[in-house]
């Protein structure tokens, strides 16, 4: 089911709850096979609740927004857990869809930290791929708002994954496919013996529509990719108070870039006295490769806890560019390079004093070294900015490496029975292409005034470095004379500053009915240095830059209903997003446009004013029909930015887009089959229209799609 949570204690009872039935289910399992290992198997079962439940104690939620979803609820959605990643979390409140299969947590452009049993998860170079896929969640939780200490450098959102485990000795095989050429098999399989406990899945994904259409076609020119995707689980209880696991994952992703149609060049190019080149045949490729591995130790002695990790992440991106094609449309071709490597170490603790107060605490130290090159082929041009020569390359790369190091204290103080405050302190530090630091208060009071009523308010102070994969530095001085420099452009190129904000946020949550839960969030944060990224160029690689100041706020309502075979939520978010003064990158940006934002507060490119979305679904238990599942789907937007009267002052139109489900399991042999339709009304609607700061492109969303399923137990 869709989620709420606002209390240390309740996140904890959920998720006891999830994993005590999980475990309890395989213990009887187990036994019913196997009677004379009962008591062994009994006696693991426990030592696993018993860890998990101290896993659980290390990182509450305490205070902040929490908007989650467990493994029923993306099977009930349309497409299961045959979607991806990002598709789920745009059903939760506040996130806002965007091209590339990008999404916006409050109006951020891209602050998201992504955690795997509590283990931050590095961050990639990815664009369009998703590293992470819903067949290895258990479930997850976005948190937003006011965030405890231990949640760092990006803030905009943690989406904090639990992995589902073995347990079982099951699995199943499945294969899905349909509309825009989608083919996806699939494999998953968990497991245990004695100690240890197993999960492990594969899946391969083709499909003719990797990124969104550039022209609102059903059939886009150019835009097939294949992707495959692995992920390990493996944990093994080392006796009564320590675990060790490991978590891995490896993605292969290949895209080919979209072509308008039609369109010929008028830039007065000429590459060998050829000078048409219609936009059809152009032929732009992206490979994104990512892989990721996380070794933990938990150990639980008495009132402390302590979770131990040391982790590891590479992430590659290339783009190849149609290099003829290129020149002639944009007076410049650019192939692209890429690489990062990331390793660290984490380490978090939680003491219980007494009664009242519970301590937490922990570091993380990380090392980034991250390499990129362009080959940039460019004419000569006259001081009239006329072709005066053959194209000719220019070769720029650059490495630099980033350590980054954390702290944090905090103490969660039970006022009273029904009050409670968490207090802490953070420092963070990073050294890579600049160095900054911050020392950094948080505090959250949450109260529950009536049993099924709760209240938190919050204050953070917030630190967070540019994407250091992202940045890079360049030599702008080789583009003098050449068709990459526009006539009369800032050839000023400050490195990124990280953003430092205030961040204030309150909401309150009411249980109506039996199953009935209502909320209502809402936040005020001012930066300095606001972070954003954009797209400039052909390659598909965001750049980030620094707005001198920024406002955000919004509001945020939920409602969710879940009982018995029913279960329904609907969510509503009003936002606005603005920033002034353009204070890095600048070279990317048109001279005009600087010197407006110079003096002038503008929409942010991602701002959106009103989103929605909202979902049903049923599954019948008894009778002819038990083993079907029905449901719905829809995410609304009122439209990203797009330039106006001045930048960013205009907005796309609105949109809704509706998805239907059904699904029908026979238990006995296992077999179940689903039919899914996206995009059911075929709906035409801009997610962005290539106007804007930053903003590359034209994208379009889904069109109507028939997708069928079928998966054997195993």
């Amino acid at each position: 089911m869709l989620y709420h949570r606002d209390v240390a204690c309740r996140l904890l009872l959920v998720s006891t709850s999830i994993g005590a039935a999980l475990i309890a289910s395989a213990s009887f399992a187990q036994t019913t096979a196997a009677p004379a290992a009962s008591s062994a198997n009994d006696a693991i079962v426990v030592t696993a609740r018993r860890l998990n439940e101290a896993r659980a104690s290390v990182q509450p939620a305490l205070g902040a927004t929490s908007y989650g979803v467990d493994n029923a609820t993306i099977q009930a959605l349309p497409g299961g857990d045959n979607q991806q990643l990002n598709d789920i979390v745009l059903q939760l409140p506040g996130v806002v869809q965007d091209g590339f299969g990008q999404f916006h947590v409050r109006d951020d452009h891209n602050g998201l930290q992504y955690r795997i049993n509590g283990t931050i998860l590095p961050e990639g170079l990815a664009v369009f791929g998703q590293t992470l896929s819903p067949r290895l969640i258990d479930r997850f939780a976005l948190l937003t708002g006011a965030l405890p200490a231990q949640y760092g450098l990006r803030t905009a959102g943690i989406i904090d994954v639990t992995t589902k485990s073995g347990f079982k000795n099951a699995g199943d095989v499945s294969l899905y496919g349909g509309s825009h050429g989608t083919i996806e098999p699939s494999v998953e399989y968990g497991g245990s013996t004695g100690a240890t406990n197993y999960f492990l899945s594969g899946s391969y994904r083709h499909d003719d529509v990797g990124i969104e259409s550039v022209d609102g076609s059903t059939h886009p020119l150019h835009d097939r990719t294949d992707q495959a995707q692995a992920f390990a689980y493996v944990d093994h209880i080392l006796d009564d108070d320590d675990r060790v696991s490991f978590v891995g994952g490896y993605s292969n992703q290949y895209f080919q870039i979209p072509n308008p149609r039609g369109l010929q060049p008028d830039g007065g190019y000429s590459v060998n006295d050829q000078t048409d080149f219609l936009s059809d045949d152009l032929d732009e490729r992206q490979l994104e490769r990512t892989g990721f591995g996380q070794l933990a130790l938990l150990h639980k002695a008495g009132d402390l806890t302590l979770q131990t990790a040391v982790f590891a992440r590479y992430s590659a991106l290339v783009y190849r560019p149609d290099i003829t094609g290129e020149l002639l449309f944009d007076g410049q071709a650019q192939r692209a390079t890429k690489r990062d490597f990331s390793t660290g170490l984490q380490v978090d603790g939680a003491y219980r004093l007494g009664d009242a107060h519970t301590l937490r605490f922990g570091i993380l130290a990380s090392r980034d070294r991250a390499f990129s090159r362009t080959d940039s082929y460019v004419f000569p041009v006259d001081a009239g900015g006329a072709q005066s020569g053959a194209p000719y390359a220019i070769f720029d790369q650059d490495g630099e490496t980033e350590w980054t190091t954390s702290a944090y204290l905090q103490d969660e103080w039970k006022l009273a029975r029904a009050l409670t405050f968490n207090y802490g302190l953070r420092f963070d530090r990073y050294s890579g292409y600049r160095t900054e630091h911050q020392f950094s208060p948080r505090a959250n009071l949450v109260w529950l005034p009536l049993p099924r009523t709760t209240v938190h308010l919050g204050y953070a102070r917030y630190f967070s470095p540019p994407p250091f994969e992202l940045v890079a530095s360049a030599d702008l001085a080789q583009l003098r004379g050449t068709s990459a420099l526009a006539s009369g452009a800032d050839l000023t190129n400050t490195t990124p500053y990280a953003e430092r904000q205030n961040y204030f946020d309150a909401g309150i949550e009411q249980k109506i009915a039996r199953g009935l839960t209502l909320g209502v969030d809402g936040y005020y944060r001012r930066s300095k240095n606001l972070i954003d990224e954009g797209q400039f160029g052909a390659p598909i690689i965001l750049t980030p830059f620094n707005y001198r100041k920024g406002i955000i706020k919004g509001i945020e309502f939920e409602g969710n209903y879940a009982f018995g075979p029913l279960l329904a939520y609907a969510n509503f978010a009003i936002a606005k997003a603005r920033g002034k003064d353009i204070v890095s990158s600048q070279f990317s940006f048109d001279p005009g446009d600087l010197a407006y934002i110079r003096d002038h507060y503008i929409y942010l490119d991602h701002d959106q004013r009103y989103t929605g979305s909202a979902g049903i679904s049923y599954g019948f238990r008894e009778g002819a029909l038990s083993g079907l599942k029905l449901g719905t789907d829809m995410i609304y937007g009122s439209g990203l930015r797009t330039d106006g009267a001045v930048p960013n002052g205009g907005k796309l139109p609105q949109y809704a887009q509706v998805n239907l489900s059904a699904s029908y399991k026979w238990a006995k042999p296992g077999v179940e089959l689903r039919f899914d339709v996206i995009n059911v009304g075929d709906h035409i609607y801009e997610i962005r229209d290539g106007q804007g700061i930053g903003v590359g492109a034209p994208e379009y969303g889904p069109r109507r799609g028939f997708l069928f399923g079928v998966s054997k137990d195993l």
